[in-house]
């Protein structure tokens, strides 16, 4: 069994910043990545950030030199700082991860979080 755990959600005015942090907790063998989603009202989930294990990062262009993921490998644990918010950046956040784990070690599997809701007031 394997657990995300979100926290950093909130509500804050344009140009503020927040910070998301997703433990994942539960029996691990390894971690391949980590990364963050977005999902606004009536629109997909989209990529906003991804680190993996030996820290290479990607990022959606709306959110490069904003946003920032980085991660704690021995905590098994990703941040995403995100600065200088905008209202386009409203959405539900979900932690993913890709895992091996679960009480196997064969078994990978993609993790997601419940969410975290991010509101960014004009």
């Amino acid at each position: 069994q394997v657990q995300l755990m979100e926290s950093g959600g909130g509500l804050v005015q344009a140009g503020g910043s927040l910070r998301l942090s997703c433990a994942a907790s539960g029996t691990i063998f390894s971690i391949d990545a980590m990364g963050w989603y977005r999902q606004a009202p009536g629109k997909q989930r989209d990529l906003v950030a991804r680190i993996t294990s030996g820290g290479s990062t990607n990022y959606a262009d709306s959110v490069k030199g904003r946003f920032t993921i980085s991660r704690d490998n021995a905590k098994n644990t990703v941040y995403l700082q995100m600065n200088s918010l905008k209202p386009e950046d409203t959405a539900v956040y979900y932690c993913n991860a890709h895992i091996r784990g679960g009480g196997s070690y064969y078994l990978v599997k993609d993790y997601w979080g419940q969410g975290t809701q991010v509101t960014v007031s004009s």
